[in-house]
């Protein structure tokens, strides 16, 4: 599974992923950024390998202290996003995998 198109609408803050399946997945920039993979948004090496559950990923409450503001979003090579937010965080990768499973539609109908 890959991504057909992907547009990043910073005035709405959403990323919107049009799927080869020809799913559409639009994601607000606020669960991106609390779904961060990277291991300090995960709480250390030790939560690494633990899978959230996209559901409880959809209701988190909102931290003044993050960005939820994107300001770059970089390929990394044929399998992830990288984006950058404003408070300058960028470690995180999003493979296409985690990105399908946080997909808004799809866990709403679930």
């Amino acid at each position: 599974m890959r991504p057909k198109a992907i547009n990043l609408n910073k005035q709405q803050k959403y990323l919107e992923i049009v799927w080869d399946d020809d799913d559409v997945c639009r994601y607000p920039l606020a669960q991106l950024r609390e779904a961060c993979p990277c291991v300090e948004c995960r709480g250390g090496h030790a939560n690494m390998g633990r899978e959230n559950d996209p559901k409880d990923l959809l209701t988190l409450e909102l931290k003044p202290a993050r960005s939820y503001e994107m300001t770059d979003l970089q390929f990394v090579g044929n399998y992830a996003l990288q984006p950058t937010w404003s408070d300058t965080h960028h470690t995180g990768i999003y493979t296409w995998d985690y990105l399908k499973r946080l997909c808004p539609q799809k866990n709403a109908d679930a």
